[in-house]
């Protein structure tokens, strides 16, 4: 196993849509501090890089680089966004956000968050009524406070729940302190209330996952090598990738962690576009249960936390397996400073079964051609989960989006003679996981042979006229405007989406295309008219589908922390514009509707969540048919001869 750590330069940059460097993120906070944004109060949410237009990367003008800033000023709570032309060292642009919008945490936020909550008096007091004195042992996790129309004074809130351990290296999960959430006001920087209701016993029992309380590991398990004595297949330059037939780039925001830039497939000597760019845009996690600690619960990681910045230093041999390929994130901290997490990003091939293969019984013979995928991937944790972001690219020009979920699961307490309906009990001492989801949502701006795309929906039908009663057919419906596009998967129609470039034809004359298979197609369960589903109603269907703008980023508005709710998609979409042969953006939402096993504790095994695009008519044929035959390469002659065997 080997690892190369990706060289970020210094001082300058290969191509426009690098990140910026450290260099950069300085010499923008330099800019800001000595315009409009000079007083200490002010805060740093993100500096990143502003992409250039698509014209101009399309016409290789960019001239300029920018950046992108979003600040806010601890004096009044206001919010605001600049623009920073970093070559002529100017703020090209400085908009005060309108009161109350809430731009995402910053990770200080979070730190202050608790220990400013453990020297309040009034949480020490309601500490102690339940006998807890020792305060280096209770944990206050802050979460998003969302919106319950019980704030508007326009003050930046979280939502402290507590739990306890009971030595240092506990895990705190086991021991929730049920009905004891503390509001804390981060523009005063004080409690802002506390709310204190029935007391119900604290769950004992233990939760722990560490070795040294679950005792010695296995020894039968024999160690199992990745090796490629030749090195990867990849090569990289600067944050540019190749690997057999495609080509992107590789990109990384505070908001959405990993992107993928410029994703493109060489087939007969040309390189055709895929995908302009794809990233995980949002994700929410409702929970189900109505007790009133856990209906408050519904956190956006993406739009309310800044994921990107809770990425995770990756580990070879841990985390990334094989010959490795390390990119680092470059972010902020909230005073401005550049930010390196180191290996944020991990890239490397995997062995993925075959790929084709015919047995000849005639002749005796077969052929078989082995798949492979390359990953890029990154891991972040939030609290007490992980997630794990995958993207699949497969030699038949396939791709693959995969979320692996893991951690602990945010744990609650019932008296213990109790079962609540709404979540599993992990033990006989009232502890209890409820009920939840994890939706995603993955922004893709296709770029199919060109910027005229369409989307048609394909359901298989019955025909009316069957007299064998065995036919059934394909049946492609043109999705013509925003609003015919707001479409649920169906699975009882086999039902697919597929992408198609009107003016590229293949060689049945049809338009070529890529299909989105459905998958893990859950939506939001809550109410239609609950405050989450205002707040995520991206989440309330599978697809939507948008004529690109710049502007339109994230499917819940650009700040979805303790907003009312309404933004982004469903805002967007009622101007229900032509979406047929138009430059598209196309937004699946998918994920894990999740009804809690007592195998989840104390340490959720990994979960897997996710969607496929295929290249549907996109080419003439198998495009994978010259692979070589790894047969002739095998190290025993057993192995050498098998796929000729009869």
């Amino acid at each position: 196993m080997t690892a190369n750590t990706e060289v970020q330069t210094v001082l300058g940059v290969s191509h426009p849509l690098d990140q910026l460097s450290r260099a950069e993120i300085s010499r923008a906070v330099s800019i800001l501090k000595d315009g409009p944004a000079g007083a200490e109060t002010f805060r740093y949410i993100s500096v990143e890089m502003r992409e250039p237009s698509k014209e101009d990367l399309r016409n290789g003008t960019v001239t300029e680089r920018e950046a992108d800033a979003v600040l806010i000023d601890r004096a009044d709570g206001r919010a605001y966004e600049a623009i920073v032309n970093l070559d002529a060292g100017l703020v090209t642009r400085w908009t005060q956000l309108a009161a109350g919008i809430q731009p995402p945490f910053m990770l200080d936020e979070f730190a202050e968050c608790e220990e400013n909550c453990k020297k309040d008096p009034r949480v020490v007091e309601a500490l102690n009524a339940r006998g807890l004195t020792d305060l280096d042992l209770v944990c206050f996790e802050p979460w998003s406070v969302g919106w319950f129309g019980e704030d508007a004074q326009g003050r930046r809130l979280m939502r402290a729940l507590v739990f306890v351990r009971q030595d240092p290296d506990d895990s705190p999960y086991a021991h929730p302190i049920e009905n004891l959430v503390v509001i804390y006001d981060l523009s005063s920087g004080t409690v802002a209330r506390i709310e204190d209701n029935e007391v119900i016993p604290i769950p004992a029992a233990s939760g722990n996952y560490l070795p040294k309380y679950v005792g010695p590991a296995r020894t039968d398990l024999k160690p199992l090598s990745i090796t490629q004595p030749e090195g990867a297949s990849f090569t990289v330059t600067g944050n540019h990738v190749t690997w057999a037939d495609w080509s992107f780039r590789v990109g990384f925001t505070p908001r959405e962690g990993l992107v993928l830039h410029q994703l493109r497939f060489r087939n007969k000597d040309t390189e055709r576009p895929v995908i302009n760019r794809a990233s995980l845009a949002e994700m929410v996690v409702p929970y189900g249960d109505p007790a009133p600690v856990q209906a408050k619960k519904n956190a956006f990681d993406s739009g309310e936390y800044n994921i990107g910045n809770m990425a995770n230093s990756l580990k070879l041999g841990c985390d990334c397996l094989g010959e490795i390929q390390y990119f680092d994130g470059i972010t902020t901290d909230s005073h401005g400073n550049p930010m390196t997490i180191k290996n944020a990003i991990c890239m490397h091939e995997e062995d993925d079964s075959i790929l084709w293969k015919h047995f000849d019984f005639r002749e005796g013979t077969a052929e078989v051609r082995r798949n492979r995928k390359l990953v890029i991937s990154f891991i972040a944790t939030v609290a007490n989960y992980e997630y794990a972001f995958y993207w699949h690219l497969f030699l038949d020009g396939s791709i693959e989006f995969l979320v692996k979920a893991t951690g602990i699961l945010s744990t609650a307490a019932q008296h213990p003679d109790q079962r609540t309906p709404y979540g599993q009990a992990l033990n006989n001492d009232g502890l209890y996981a409820p009920i939840h989801q994890h939706l995603f949502n993955v922004r893709m701006d296709f770029e199919l042979d060109g910027l005229r795309n369409s989307v048609y929906e394909v359901d298989t039908e019955i025909p009316e006229d069957n007299p064998t009663l065995t036919a059934f057919r394909a049946v492609d419906r043109l999705l013509e405007t925003e609003q015919a596009a707001i479409r649920k998967a169906d699975v009882a129609k086999h039902r697919f989406w597929k992408v198609v470039n009107h003016e590229s034809k293949n060689l049945v004359n049809e338009p070529v295309a890529y299909r989105l298979i459905p998958t893990n197609a859950i939506t939001l369960a809550a109410d239609e008219r609950s405050h989450v589903s205002q707040r995520a109603q991206f989440a309330r269907n599978n697809l939507w589908v948008t004529p690109y703008n710049r502007d339109e980023r994230f499917p819940a508005g650009e700040y979805p922390n303790q907003s009312t709710g309404g933004d982004g998609l469903p805002e967007w979409t009622k101007n229900d514009r032509n979406i047929v042969d138009e430059d598209l953006v196309v937004w699946y939402t998918f994920g894990m509707h999740h009804v809690v096993r007592l195998e989840d504790w104390p340490v959720m095994p990994r979960q897997n969540i996710g969607f496929m695009l295929e290249p549907h008519g996109f080419f003439d044929q198998n495009p994978a048919l010259n692979l070589p035959d790894l047969t002739q390469a095998a190290t025993t002659s057993n192995e050498s001869t098998c796929c000729n065997e009869n």
